[in-house]
This record gives C-alpha cells, structure tokens and sequence, in this order.
C-alpha cells in the first residue's frame, strides 16, 4: 500500500505566493496579483484545493480586502499586511493571531517578514492575502464560533499538513477551548455527533459547545488543562464504551462489551448484540442512569474530575 500523500499548508502557498508578488511588483513597478493553488494530498480538510491570491501595491485602495475594518500587520514598517477576500479577520481572544488582525498564523506572518527582509525598495507597500471562495469555505468551518470571520485562516507550523491527521483534529479543539475559555466561559459543552449537538443547543450556545468526534479521553485532557468544567452529550451507544473504558470509542478500537452488561444488569443477554437492543429489554431509564454513573466515575478515575452527562 502506498504512503498517503502529503501536502503544504495554507501557510506555505500564501508565503509562495506573497514572495512571487513581491517579486513581480519590484519588476514592473506595477499592481502585482499572484495565484497560488494548494497542491493535492490526501487530507479531508475543506482549504484542500483552494486558491490563495496575493496582491501588492504602493495604495491600499488597490487592494480587494476582507470587508470588516481590521488592523494590518506592520512588517519592519516596509509592507502593511491585510487580510484579502475570503482570509479572515479574528474577532475574538484565544486564537494565535491577535484581535483585530488578519487570520495569519506566526508562521508564515514569519516567513513573509523573512522574505521582505531580503529586498530593497524604497517605497512603503501595501499587501493583502486572500483565498477564492475563502468566505464560502469557512461556512464549512469552525472559524465562525471562534471569531474569525469573513473568510478562512492561513494556517500552519511545519508547513505540512498530515493526512487525515487525529493531530489536526485535536489541534481544531484545542483552539476552540481556548476560544471559550477567553470568553469568560467556564464549562465546554462536549457532543459526539449531530444528535447530541441539537439536544446540547437546546440548553446552551453555540460558542459554548465543542464536537470531539470520538476522542474522548483527549478532549478531556484538553479541557481540564484549561481548568474548564466539563459536561458531555451523547449516545447511550457511545456512553456504555466509555463507561468500560474506552479512551477512543471509535471502532477500530473495540465493541461494547455484553458481557460486562450482563454484570451490570444480572441479566442473560445471550444473543443481544446492540445496546439499543439492550435498552428495549431492561428499564431504560433505570440503565441510563446506571450507565451515566459509571461513566462519571471512570472519567473521575482518570482525571479526579466531577462531569456533567446527558444521555440522549
């Protein structure tokens, strides 16, 4: 089987295509705009595909920017930096990019410093970083509940982004954490999937709840580390995993075991093969709750931390 393909992060086109605008405009002294595609890999995130347009000028009015009014990155006062259409703009503490600024992440606002470094020009310019379609992309998105709106972020660290990456995934949460956290919200709202979603929105905002997928055990981790409280809603499917143990309740990495039901419940579930099943043969809401209590005490054996939990 081949390896999967890797590929360049936002980050890293926009540094590409900001050095070729640079480039172009010293040359000819003239508006310089400069398209950059992101090369195919084998990652599921939206940006995968998108274009990154760069533009360059000696007047800012030249520029096609993110409408809302945001503040430009002063690189070595030679080149004022804004977000172009389709880049966001953070409303928003918590995120690596300051307030008011454009959705550039350090390292590649590093490596466009870097590159302005190393040319003369006698002119102070102005720049922009955009993205075709960016505002349509990030509805696709959790920029919105973080606070960064009107387009998508130019992201990136190592410069690569790994395939299918469980590193992305928590790296997302992560930011959304520390989003709520700044926000003056002292418990996250966990969920595992879109049913538990619309029952949380019932009692809470959106900007409070977090979608951990199936890493529980992490997302924990994540939360306590910010000294949030932390309630979770779920299935009865995916609380009986956790309940026995299981730090991922993703599949690969086990059943539910019937067996250990049957311990709980002191009943014969020969034959019984979802917990679904199980809740049609025992008192549903006598197991709901047994299952709830056993899944707040493993997590208080792994954290020594109380939690909220709604079966739904």
């Amino acid at each position: 089987m081949s390896d999967l393909k890797k590929g360049y992060t936002t980050g890293v086109h926009a540094t590409f295509a900001f050095k070729l605008a640079l480039e172009n405009y010293l040359a000819t002294k003239k508006v310089s705009i400069t398209t950059s595609k992101k090369m195919e890999n084998d990652d599921l995130d939206v940006t995968k595909g998108c274009e990154i347009v760069v533009m360059i000028s000696e007047n800012k009015e030249d520029l096609e920017l993110n409408p809302l009014v945001h503040e430009a990155y002063n690189i070595e006062d030679r080149v004022f930096l804004y977000a172009g259409s389709g880049v966001g703009v953070v409303t928003k503490d918590g995120l690596k990019p300051q307030k008011g600024f454009p959705a550039i992440n350090p390292a590649p606002l590093s490596a466009i410093t870097e590159i302005v470094t190393k040319y003369y020009f006698p002119k102070t310019l102005y720049a922009s970083v955009g993205v075709i379609d960016g505002e349509k992309i990030a509805k696709q998105t959790a920029n919105e509940k973080v606070g960064v709106l009107g387009g998508i972020s130019i992201l990136g660290s190592s410069g690569f982004v790994k395939p299918i990456s469980s590193d992305a995934y928590l790296d997302s949460v992560k930011v959304e954490l520390n989003v709520i956290k700044k926000s003056g919200f002292k418990k996250v709202v966990f969920t595992l999937g879109n049913s538990s979603l619309k029952k949380a929105q019932e009692s809470y905002p959106k900007e409070q709840i977090v979608e951990i997928g199936n890493f529980i055990y992490d997302g924990f981790s994540l939360a306590f580390k910010l000294d949030l409280e932390v309630e979770i809603y779920l299935g009865v499917g995916k609380a009986v995993k956790i309940a026995q143990g299981f730090k991922n309740t993703h599949n690969r990495f086990g059943s539910v075991d019937f067996k250990e039901i049957e311990s709980w419940t002191g009943m014969d579930l020969d034959g019984v093969v979802t917990v679904k099943r199980v809740c049609e043969i025992v008192d549903r809401d006598w197991f709901y709750k047994m299952v709830k209590d056993k899944l707040k005490q493993k997590v208080y054996e792994w954290f020594k931390k109380d939690i909220g939990v709604v079966i739904c």
